[in-house]
């Protein structure tokens, strides 16, 4: 099949909307649903996502795609209990190294990934599926499914789930085009393969990256690659756990993926794990009422009258110092960012959710003062030369 009719293009008033390929077979199948525009941005972009972290790091990879930038990425490393209930992944399930990965990508930024478009890197296996059935998400994309597999995931959104399967033979051509304003821009596909001979010009005094942090860093570049620009990404234990995406200004990007990097940490607070919640609340209920408590607003769901539609006893609330305190024993994080950082207050803001590793591009008229502010936390930082912006 050359193309594909689609119901509409990024809004219902742009019609007729279709995806097709110049020469030979379009690289995707739709076993069952049928995906819209942006969901086929969200599936080829998760796809090739996941498929470089497969290939970099030799484990199953998942992605959980929001509008075209992941909220969340991760490598198939096993869950802990704690993870387990962190990502409210039940016990008793024995989970696959795909499975493992998806509950990671999907358990970076529950809030963002509400709704979203799931890639992976291997074969969907029952595991796989199960923790599919229960989230809300509009589909999936994988190179295949197992029976069992398919025959959970046909039954989501009363049997209207969007499945993809995807050609892992298939190769894109090297030149690539895009439209705006009726001009045809054309470039060369960003085909480099980012490896961790990237990460060997360690600029600052602090010269040892581990094993864990070259891998957590490439977890973070290879995020990077299919993320909005301009953006950052925190990684930790083969996952990312903060993306800032879309951002003007650098520091916002490091802030905002900060900030969802110390939200995914605060998760795993004592106080957080013990909350009793009421029986039968929705899990989008139960994610944005953690997401308040542990923020700024936790009035919103703690007030009289608010705390008792979510939770059997209010819960105590997790103070400013309690949350500072907590954030401050948090360590080894890494950071990536898609382009050079132009000034120390990245760092600054960087260090205050734990980041111990950095890798960007360099080249910045301040990159000493950069390199100090690094060496001023012992932080090691790795000037890849690789610019990764994405438009």
């Amino acid at each position: 099949m050359k193309e594909l009719a689609l119901k509409y293009g990024c809004n219902p008033n742009q019609t007729p909307a279709r995806i097709f390929v110049q020469e030979g077979e379009l690289p995707v199948t739709v076993l069952n649903g049928r995906p819209g525009y942006i969901n086929f941005l969200d599936a080829l972009n998760g796809w090739q996502l996941v498929s470089e972290l497969k290939q970099a790091t030799g484990l199953p990879a998942a992605a959980s795609f929001k509008h075209v930038s992941p909220a969340g990425a991760a490598i198939g490393l096993p869950l802990s209990p704690i993870l387990r209930q962190v990502y409210f992944v039940d016990g008793a399930l024995r989970l696959s190294p795909q499975a493992c990965a998806y509950a990671r990508a999907r358990g970076a930024d529950r809030m963002s990934s509400y709704g979203d478009w799931a890639a992976l890197s291997d074969t969907c296996d029952e595991a796989t599926a199960r923790l599919l059935q229960h989230e809300v998400s509009d589909g999936v994309i994988a190179p295949g499914y197992t029976d069992e597999a398919l025959a959970i995931l046909k039954q989501k959104r009363k049997g209207g789930y969007n499945i993809v399967q995807v050609d892992p033979a298939y190769t894109p051509a090297a030149i690539e085009h895009k439209d705006v304003f009726g001009v045809t821009f054309e470039q060369g596909r960003n085909a480099v393969a980012i490896t961790d001979d990237m990460l060997r010009e360690v600029v600052t005094q602090h010269k040892i990256l581990t094993n864990e942090q070259k891998r957590d860093l490439l977890v973070a570049l290879i995020t990077l690659k299919y993320t909005q620009s301009n953006s950052v990404a925190y990684a930790k234990d083969g996952q990312a756990i903060g993306v800032g995406a879309g951002q003007q200004s650098r520091i916002h990007c490091t802030r905002l993926a900060g900030n969802k990097a110390d939200n995914w940490h605060l998760r795993h607070h004592p106080k957080v794990l013990g909350l009793d919640f009421v029986d039968g609340i929705g899990r989008a209920d139960r994610d944005n009422a953690i997401d308040l408590y542990i923020g700024e607003d936790a009035d919103d769901v703690l007030a009289d009258g608010a705390w008792q539609r979510v939770f059997n006893m209010r819960p105590e609330p997790l103070g400013a110092d309690e949350r500072k305190a907590y954030l401050a024993t948090v360590t080894g994080v890494a950071l990536g960012s898609d382009a050079f950082f132009p000034f120390g207050d990245n760092i600054e803001r960087a260090q205050r959710s734990g980041v111990t590793s950095i890798a960007q591009p360099g080249g910045s008229i301040r990159d000493d003062h950069v390199i100090a502010t690094c060496d001023k936390y012992n932080i090691a930082m790795a000037f890849t030369g690789l610019r990764l912006f994405f438009h």
